[in-house]
């Protein structure tokens, strides 16, 4: 891979790298690694301190590896998912840390770089694997999920409309031989839309490309089952930051900071707390943080992008 092939714009940068608190001796944690942009920023205000950087894609490893190289005495970059955090930062032998931060979804070069079959602008393979090690990649997705399964995934994860429709069409479709190609996809979802609609909406694609790429690379179970995990990881003050790019992603940071501030599951009319659930911390950024009107210009694909913040409580 050349040294320039992985660009990516770092989304809501300052504001990200500005909610962590840092401080000078910390430890912290870069959950998605991507070209190494958020962690840069992180590693120019440390001091003694150290950066772990997961990602499970090698080129991102690769090319986070080469940036990061003027902070190389600070920096330990982990080939994993966020998932797998607690196992990583175990086998560093690190309990605890002073801040963890998430940018989610698709980097620009997985989006840029055609053969990673994540776009529906160009034709090529169907993988669409942020992990090239996984097995299941969109083909097998879209070539062997029931009809019902598919129609459920693009309903769900990329809320389309014509889902139920969309789904019918690649069954059919894929009755006459397999679909390969990202190309083939996209025409056939065209097809299940209505001409009325696709005059007036954006990619007739786009949502469901979405929703087969959440699927492969199960983003949503993997968010869901790691807020709570990178939250107990903090030490007292640290503070968990995560970028998201859709209403999905959102709706589940916001439902998982919300219930580690306040999980008490007693009725209302309870005059005192008896199930003994005690607040993990606060959510910092009440409403999330958007980008601003000079990154919006600059860099088109931070329009959806949103920053929530939770502190853990101080002991």
């Amino acid at each position: 891979m050349e040294e320039s092939t992985f660009v990516h714009k770092s989304v809501l940068l300052y504001e990200t790298v500005g909610s962590l608190n840092i401080k000078p001796g910390g430890l912290y944690v870069d959950g998605t690694l991507g070209g190494g942009g958020h962690a840069y920023e992180v590693c120019k205000r440390l001091g003694s301190g150290r950066l772990v950087g997961i990602d499970q894609d090698a080129d991102a490893i690769e090319a986070a590896g080469k940036r990061l190289l003027p902070f190389q005495d600070k920096v330990t970059i982990v080939r994993s998912n966020y998932a797998n955090i607690k196992e990583v930062l175990k086998e560093l032998e690190i309990q605890g840390v002073d801040g963890i931060y998430l940018d989610l979804g698709v980097s620009s070069y997985q989006l840029d770089t055609a053969s990673r079959g994540f776009t529906y602008r160009e034709d090529a393979p169907l993988d669409m694997r942020m992990d090239q090690r996984n097995e299941i990649t969109a083909a097998h997705i879209i070539n062997t999920y029931s009809e019902m399964e598919l129609y459920r995934i693009i309903r769900d994860y990329g809320e389309d409309n014509f889902a139920k429709n969309i789904a019918k069409h690649i069954v059919r479709a894929r009755g006459e031989h397999p679909i390969e190609t990202t190309g083939e996809l996209a025409e056939i979802i065209k097809g299940a839309i209505p001409a009325r609609v696709r005059a007036t909406g954006g990619h007739p694609a786009k949502r469901t490309f979405q929703a087969i790429r959440i699927e492969c690379n199960h983003e949503l179970e993997v968010l869901e089952q790691s807020i709570d995990t990178m939250i107990d990881l903090l030490n007292p003050g640290g503070r968990l930051s995560i970028i998201t790019f859709h209403s999905l992603e959102d709706r589940i940071v916001k439902s998982r900071f919300r219930l580690n501030e306040n999980p008490c599951i007693c009725p209302p009319e309870f005059p005192v707390c008896v199930c003994g659930r005690k607040s993990k911390g606060k959510v910092v950024s009440r409403k999330p943080i958007l980008p601003s009107e000079e990154e919006l210009e600059e860099n088109s694909r931070s329009k959806s992008a949103k920053l929530r913040v939770f502190e853990r409580r101080e002991a």
